[in-house]
């Protein structure tokens, strides 16, 4: 504790200099958290001042389906078409019901595969609102989708919170579907404009001091698993692509959801016996090698690598390719928009800041005055 003694000119001098320190070191301070509060919400600003309508392209590929269409004609459309989704038509309610996705080819064949001696009947000759039906029963969901008018922000918290990887924009005067939103195309958008934004400085923070990306549990299979385990993992751990990897769990290839519709492509899948290797030589795109990524790479590294290569995930390995996790477009997007935008903790935090430096400023300056 300091004791002022204002009939004594010998300390004043000491003491307002003190002050006039602290004056200065909270001005600094002050200022420091002004630039931080900014260039932590930098993106996110950017997301809520644009709208879903600034990403529809004025040409595009759309494809729906009629829910009375059969699964099997459904996923050889997508696949003719070369599109991963499609929203489903209800013509007796006269409005979109759902999406039909990759992630349902994969449902069908794991659930109602036996052999390779017994076709997949329910594949064969159901209709889509009948796949429907059996598969959502208790568990349905009504159509997750958003207007053009609505902002970036909300379609990244739309994708995210539900989990799903397409967002239809669907107008709501006229009901039509307009176009797919993904990670990936709402990423290169913003990559588009971030060379002309403040460039905040975690851009220059490694991953793993940001804690972006999944580095437990990691699903993998081996190059001998059988497709149908694969398909399992699909299913039950709800991830979109598995690592291949040797013996000594170096990465070797990948095997993603996208992958799958191959069977479709080459009517194969009755046999879904056969490994994950075999089935990956019937590949319908050139495919380059994993697309990899280490711990101490910097996120602009990640994000300029996830955008140039058009990919939705790097795997994450060591110096002797050993898988060591996963970086997403969700876990980008996650990071970049959601974690410093959210009205939580960190902008809480600020909050706090501001107001304890402002009192401690004019507690000082106060003080000041009076010498």
């Amino acid at each position: 504790m300091i004791c002022l003694n204002t009939t004594s000119t010998a300390t004043t001098p000491s003491v307002a200099s003190v002050t006039a320190l602290h004056l200065i070191t909270y001005l600094t301070m002050l200022t420091q958290v002004k630039q931080l509060y900014a260039e932590h919400n930098v993106y996110t600003r950017f997301m809520k001042s644009h709208r879903c309508y600034d990403l529809v392209p004025t040409s595009s590929k759309l494809v729906v389906f009629d829910t009375s269409l059969q699964v099997k004609k459904a996923f050889f459309a997508l696949v003719s078409n070369g599109v991963r989704a499609a929203p489903l038509w209800d013509s007796k309610k006269q409005c979109f019901v759902g999406m039909l996705t990759i992630t349902d080819f994969i449902n069908i064949l794991h659930r109602y595969y036996k052999s390779p001696l017994v076709q997949i009947y329910e594949l064969e000759e159901h209709k889509i609102e009948t796949w429907r039906e059996l598969y959502l029963q208790d568990s349905f969901k009504p159509l997750v989708s958003i207007s053009p008018n609505a902002s970036l922000y909300d379609a990244v918290s739309s994708l995210l919170k539900n989990k799903i990887h397409r967002l239809p924009v669907i107008d709501p005067l006229t009901g039509n579907t307009l176009y797919i939103l993904t990670h990936k195309r709402i990423l290169k958008f913003l990559k588009l404009f971030i060379s002309e934004m403040p460039k905040p400085s975690f851009l220059k923070q490694t991953i793993e001091d940001l804690n972006i990306g999944t580095f437990h549990n990691i699903a993998v299979v081996r190059t001998d698993t059988p497709l149908y385990t694969a398909l399992g993992i699909f299913v039950e751990q709800r991830v979109s692509a598995l690592p291949v990897v040797d013996d000594k769990g170096r990465v070797v290839d990948i095997y993603s959801k996208f992958d799958v519709i191959n069977l479709a492509a080459e009517k194969t899948y009755n046999n879904l016996d056969l490994t994950v290797t075999k089935a990956l030589q019937h590949r319908s795109q050139y495919f380059e090698g994993v697309l990899t990524c280490h711990r101490h790479e910097t996120l602009e590294a990640i994000i300029n690598r996830l955008v140039d290569a058009e990919v939705h995930r790097l795997v994450v390995v060591d110096e002797q390719e050993v898988v060591k996790g996963i970086v997403s477009l969700s876990d980008i997007l996650q990071a970049l928009v959601l974690t410093d935008g959210d009205e939580g903790k960190n902008n809480r935090v600020m909050v706090v800041s501001f107001r304890r430096i402002s009192i401690f400023i004019r507690t000082a300056y106060y003080k000041y005055r009076k010498y």
